[in-house]
C-alpha cells in the first residue's frame, strides 16, 4: 500500500523539540539577485539544524520495547545532533557513529547530550557500514538520516511551514540534496498542496550523487565525495528518496566550494547568522539558477539547513567567498623582463584594486606575475583577459583552477631547474592523524620530494601538493604506488599554473 506522505507530515510529532522557524526576507540578496528571496532559517533550531525533526519523528513512533533496547545511528554530525536530543528528550540510548573526519563542534555537541560517538571511517558511508554491524549485535534500533518514511515526514514539516508562513505566490524553493530525505519530504508535501511550486535541488559539484542518479534513471554510486560541505557528504542517494525524488523534484543544481562560501557570506550579510556549508548549499544553488535563468520579480525560498561550522574554517571561506561573488580574478602574466614594462602592464588593469601581487625573477627575457583583482563579475574577468592578450601579453586565467587557488598562490617563484624528471600531483586525504605519515612511509626511497605544500582546513580533506623526481624508468612503479595509496588524486604536471611559476 502506498505511504500517503501528506498525512504523515501532517500528524508527525516533531514540535516536542523543533520550533516554527522564521521565514525571513533577505532583503541584500533580493536587491542583488531582482527577486524576492526569502531564508527558512533552520539554522535557529535547538541543534541549529532542521535535522532533529525526521530523528524525533522517528523515535517518537517507536515502541516502548524498542526504546528500551536503545537506538543507534550514522552520521556526517547534524543528524547525530537530532538523535541526541531526541534521545534525551524520551529518555533513550543513544550510540552515534560518525566518520573521523566530522567536525569537532558537532561531536561535541552529541557528546554534551549523553550519547555515545564512536569514531569510524572518511565518510558517511564508511560510518553507516559500521552503525549496521553495530545494530545486529547489540539489537538497538537504527535511525536512518534520510532513507525511512518517518524520518522523511519529518523533514517534510518545513514544507508545511513554509506554506503557512507564505500564502502568496512562491515560484520555487531550494533545498539542499544529501541522502535525499530534506527534499523527498519537503516536495512530497508541496507538490500536494502547490503543485506549481518548482523544487529545485542544490548538491556540490563532487557530492552530486542525486542529480547523476536522476539523470541515470537508477541511484548511482559515487567513488568518493567531497567533504567540504560534510553534511551531504553522501556516496549514494537513498531508495525512497530517489523514488520520492524522480516524482516530485523538478530540477537539480549544482555548485562549487567557492559559490558555496559566497552564499555563507550572502546570509551573514542578510542575517548576521554563519551557515555551515551544507546549510548555505540552497542559496549557493539558488543565485546560480536566477544568473542561469535570468528571471525577475519572483519569489524565491531557499532552506537555511544548518550552521554548525567549525570556526577555524571561516580563514578559508573568507577566502574563497570573492572568487565564489566573481568580485575577485586570479591571473597568471607573462611580461617582458625590461624597463617600463611593469608600468605598462598597471596601466591595463587601470583603476581596479590588486587584492594579492606575487612575482620572482625567472630569467633575463620573461617576468612571471600571479594577480589577483577585483572585478565586479566575470564578465569584467574575460574583458580584463581580452585586454592583456590586444597589449600581446601573454595571460592565463586562473580563477577556476583549483591548484592554483589552493597552492599556488603560496608557493610562485619557485622555479627549479635542478629538478630533473620532476612530476607535479595534488593529493586529498582524510584530515586524521597517520595519513601524512602513510603517504611518505609508501613512497619509494629512491624518488625525491622536490616540491611540498599543505594546508589545513579544519573538517575538509588534507590537501597536499607534492612534486617528485620520478626516473621515467619508474613511471609503472609510481602507478602502483598511487594505487596502493588509494588517496584521491590528480596529475598536475601539465597545469599551466605549474609551468610558469614553479617547474624546471
Amino acid at each position: 500500500m502506498p505511504i500517503d506522505y501528506l498525512q504523515k507530515i501532517l500528524t508527525a510529532k516533531v514540535y516536542d523539540v523543533a520550533i516554527e522557524t522564521a521565514l525571513d526576507a533577505a532583503p541584500t540578496l533580493s536587491l542583488r539577485l531582482h527577486n524576492r528571496v526569502l531564508l527558512k532559517r533552520e539554522d535557529q533550531q535547538p541543534v541549529f539544524s532542521f535535522k532533529l525533526r525526521g530523528a524525533y519523528n522517528k523515535m517518537a513512533h517507536l515502541t516502548p520495547a524498542q526504546r528500551a533496547k536503545g537506538v543507534i545511528a550514522a552520521s556526517a554530525g547534524n543528524h547525530a545532533q537530532g538523535v541526541a536530543l531526541a534521545a534525551q528528550k524520551l529518555s533513550c540510548r543513544a550510540t552515534i557513529v560518525m566518520p573521523v573526519t566530522t567536525p569537532h563542534i558537532k561531536i561535541a555537541a552529541v557528546e554534551a547530550r549523553g550519547a555515545k560517538v564512536v569514531l569510524h571511517g572518511d565518510s558517511y558511508s564508511d560510518a553507516y557500514a559500521r552503525a549496521l554491524t553495530l545494530q545486529k549485535s547489540s539489537g538497538a534500533t537504527f535511525v536512518h538520516p534520510y532513507d525511512d518514511p518517518d524520518v522523511i515526514a519529518g523533514q517534510g514539516t518545513v514544507g508545511m511551514e513554509i506554506l503557512q508562513q507564505c500564502q502568496g505566490p512562491i515560484d520555487a524553493i531550494f533545498v539542499a540534496v544529501g541522502g535525499g530525505g530534506f527534499i523527498s519530504g519537503i516536495a512530497a508535501y508541496v507538490k500536494r498542496v502547490r503543485p506549481e511550486i518548482r523544487i529545485i535541488g542544490v548538491e556540490p559539484v563532487d557530492s552530486d550523487a542525486m542529480t547523476r542518479s536522476l539523470a541515470a534513471g537508477r541511484r548511482v554510486t559515487l567513488p568518493h565525495v567531497g567533504l567540504f560541505a560534510d553534511g551531504v557528504a553522501v556516496k549514494q542517494v537513498g531508495k525512497e528518496t530517489f523514488r520520492l525524488a524522480r516524482q516530485y523534484v523538478d530540477e537539480m543544481v549544482c555548485v562549487d566550494t567557492d559559490a558555496i562560501c559566497a552564499a555563507i557570506k550572502d546570509v551573514f550579510e542578510d542575517t548576521r547568522s554563519i551557515l555551515e556549508p551544507a546549510g548555505a548549499l540552497a542559496v549557493a544553488g539558488m543565485k546560480a539558477w536566477c544568473e542561469r535563468n535570468r528571471g525577475r520579480d519572483r519569489t524565491l525560498v531557499a532552506i537555511a539547513g544548518g550552521a554548525n561550522m567549525n570556526f577555524d574554517r571561516l580563514r578559508f571561506v573568507a577566502e574563497r567567498a570573492e572568487l565564489g561573488e566573481a568580485r575577485e580574478a586570479i591571473f597568471a602574466v607573462s611580461i617582458p623582463e625590461r624597463p617600463g614594462s611593469f608600468r605598462e602592464f598597471c596601466a591595463l588593469l587601470g583603476n581596479r584594486s590588486v587584492t594579492e601581487f606575487n612575482y620572482r625573477f625567472a630569467n633575463a627575457a620573461t617576468a612571471h606575475i600571479f594577480v589577483g583583482v577585483e572585478v565586479t563579475g566575470r564578465h569584467e574577468a574575460r574583458k580584463l583577459l581580452a585586454a592583456f592578450r590586444r597589449a600581446r601579453i601573454e595571460a592565463f586565467d586562473l580563477t577556476d583552477n583549483e591548484m592554483a587557488k589552493l597552492h599556488v598562490r603560496h608557493l610562485v617563484g619557485g622555479h627549479a631547474p635542478a629538478a630533473t624528471n620532476e612530476i607535479l600531483y595534488r593529493f586529498e586525504f582524510p584530515e586524521r592523524p597517520g595519513a601524512l605519515m602513510r603517504f611518505l612511509n609508501s613512497m619509494s626511497a629512491g624518488w625525491n620530494i622536490s616540491l611540498f605544500h599543505y594546508r589545513n582546513h579544519g573538517a575538509d580533506y588534507g590537501r597536499v601538493l607534492v612534486g617528485m623526481q620520478v626516473p621515467p624508468a619508474d613511471k609503472a612503479d609510481f602507478r602502483r604506488f598511487l594505487d596502493r595509496l588509494g588517496y584521491t588524486c590528480v596529475d598536475e604536471t601539465d597545469n599551466p599554473a605549474y609551468r610558469m611559476f614553479l617547474g624546471a
